[in-house]
């Protein structure tokens, strides 16, 4: 196989955004095989997830946990940075409401800053992101500052 040939499914460089540049996610829905998996991998075994039983939750549904909402965001942003994304430097993260097994997200994403690194061969990039669900609600959103490549010269 040739190095030479394109590759297809790349994401952003640096040059290929701008402050205000906007897009979105494909969607993805959470299943209860998912919530298990996640709390069996990462022992977040609170109740709250790990049980079944909803007696007086204030919650209605299975909730899961806002780790498992956000490790499915960047695996929903992942094609946005196929080799172009260097570094995840650092991230505020808000959990504005409750996710639950059965939930359709996505992420809606917005460019707010670019700089060029003193080295000039990379760009720092942070964006506001939303994780919204299929009603069209914000339930989890975050501000990543990243590294990303820069296109190749010629």
């Amino acid at each position: 196989m040739s190095d030479a040939l394109p590759v297809v499914g790349r994401g952003f460089c640096y040059e290929d955004l701008q402050p205000g540049f906007r897009f979105r996610t494909h969607r993805r829905t959470l299943n209860e095989a998912d919530l298990a998996s996640f709390i069996n991998l990462t022992w977040l075994t609170e109740e709250l997830f790990a049980v079944a039983d909803d007696d007086g939750r204030a919650i209605k549904g299975r909730p899961v946990p806002g780790a498992l909402v956000y490790a499915f965001a960047e695996g929903l942003l992942l094609p946005a940075m196929q080799h172009t994304g260097l570094a995840f430097l650092n991230a505020t993260l808000d959990v504005k409401a409750p996710t639950v097994v059965g939930d359709t997200i996505h992420v809606a994403v917005e460019i707010t800053e670019m700089r060029l690194t003193a080295k000039g061969d990379r760009g720092l990039v942070r964006s506001a992101n939303s994780v919204v669900n299929q009603r069209g609600e914000t339930v989890l959103a975050y501000n990543p500052l990243r590294m990303l490549r820069r296109r190749p010269a010629g």
